[in-house]
C-alpha cells in the first residue's frame, strides 16, 4: 500500500494540512505512519477520496460524446495570427493548451475569461511516476 504524507496529501487535494489532519481525527482518512514515522494516510483511500470529493463544473456544451476527458475552465490567454492560434485553459489547478485555427478561435467565441471546455481524446497518454519507483 503507498503512503502519502499529509503535506503531499493535502497539495494533491488542495488543502491545507490541518483539514488533512481533521480528516484522519473524525475517521474520514485512516491515519498510518510512513517509514520516518510520521503521519501518512493510504494512497488508494486518498485516491478514492479525491475521486468522491471532485466538484467538477458542469460541462456547458451538455453534448455526449465518447472521450472521458474533459475539463471546463476558462480562457486565460489567446496568442493568435492570421492562420493558428494558441488558447490557454485554467481547468481547476491545471493549464491546459490547444493549438487550433485562428478561423476556429472566431468561429468559437472564444475570448479571455470566457467559459470552454478542453476535450481530450488521445490514443497516447504518458504516466510518469516519481524517481526510484520501479513499475513493473
Amino acid at each position: 500500500m503507498p503512503k502519502i504524507r499529509v503535506s503531499e496529501a493535502a497539495r494533491f487535494l488542495g488543502v491545507s494540512d490541518d483539514t488533512v489532519r481533521r480528516w484522519t481525527e473524525n475517521g474520514m482518512l485512516t491515519p498510518v505512519k510512513d517509514d520516518s514515522g510520521r503521519l501518512a494516510v493510504d494512497g488508494l483511500e486518498l485516491a478514492r477520496l479525491a475521486r468522491d470529493q471532485a466538484q467538477l463544473p458542469e460541462d456547458p456544451t451538455r453534448v455526449g460524446r465518447s472521450a472521458r476527458n474533459r475539463f471546463v475552465g476558462l480562457v486565460t490567454d489567446i496568442t493568435a495570427d492570421k492562420v493558428m492560434a494558441q488558447v490557454e485553459l485554467q481547468c481547476g489547478p491545471f493549464r491546459v493548451v490547444s493549438l487550433m485555427s485562428s478561423e476556429a478561435v472566431r468561429e468559437l467565441g472564444l475570448e479571455l475569461g470566457s467559459v470552454a471546455t478542453a476535450v481530450v481524446k488521445a490514443t497516447t497518454v504518458i504516466i510518469e511516476t516519481p524517481q526510484g519507483k520501479a513499475v513493473i
